[in-house]
């Protein structure tokens, strides 16, 4: 039987397929294990992430359906929030066996959102499927007007997630361009270090790029190639 294929909602490119693997746990680790075990169907079935821009909150959801998939089960990714979609998109998703949600505050403060993601988690529930939620804020700092909302995002462990060291950033960077075989010079992870986000899913995209590139224009990665590239690099959170 053939593997499901990650699944979104949207017309989302991926770069790249995010997987769990390259998401360098560093201060994270025991919210990469939980999201690890959610994705198996072994781990806890709620589970809510936070923390600030560059931390790969997007990338540990999008990482987390790519595993379920993976493992047999269906997934949806959804970025509550982004322009052209509706609180209908979340109309049956308990047939699922794990959704990911990202950005929830950015509906905070929208009635008609809020009570499709309220709803959204009872069904959930009812069904015995798991959820990953992930914001900019913990569930009590989110601008909500449903304190029923507030308190479903409380049913599982929470896990604020923080921002890769500079070191950190550095092995990243390094082990990503080593599993695709390209060499990083020194001056070049320097460069990304002090001009690129530090977030996981934006250095692997970056990295990701400057393979296609390099060997699009067969030569090795310098600085002028990275920095064409950062140009178009819009990144993620």
């Amino acid at each position: 039987m053939p593997t499901p294929a990650l699944q979104l909602h949207l017309p989302i490119e991926l770069v790249r397929e995010p997987t769990l693997a390259e998401y360098l746990p560093g201060p994270n680790a025991e919210a990469v294990a939980a999201v690890r075990g959610t994705a198996s169907g072994q781990g806890e079935p709620f589970i809510f992430l936070f923390g600030p821009p560059e931390t790969g909150k997007t990338h540990l959801l999008q990482a987390a359906c790519l595993a379920a998939a993976r493992a047999g089960r269906q997934a949806h990714y959804i970025p509550l929030g982004r322009p052209g979609i509706a609180p209908d998109i979340l109309e049956a998703l308990e047939r699922l066996d794990l959704v990911a949600l990202d950005d929830v505050h950015r509906i905070a403060g929208q009635p008609a959102w809020e009570r499709a993601v309220f709803d959204l988690f009872n069904r959930l529930r009812e069904r015995g499927r798991a959820l990953v939620a992930a914001a900019a804020q913990p569930p009590d700092d989110l601008a909500l007007g449903l304190p029923d909302l507030r308190s479903r995002l409380h049913w599982g462990p929470r896990y604020r997630l923080l921002p890769l060291t500079e070191p950190d950033s550095e092995t990243l960077l390094n082990e990503s361009a080593r599993r695709r075989g390209i060499p990083l010079p020194p001056e070049v992870t320097r460069y990304i270090l002090t001009h690129h986000p530090r977030n996981p899913c934006a250095l692997l995209d970056l990295v990701a790029r400057i393979d296609s590139l390099s060997l699009r224009e067969q030569r090795p990665p310098t600085i002028p190639l990275v920095r064409r590239i950062m140009r178009d690099d819009a990144g993620c959170d």
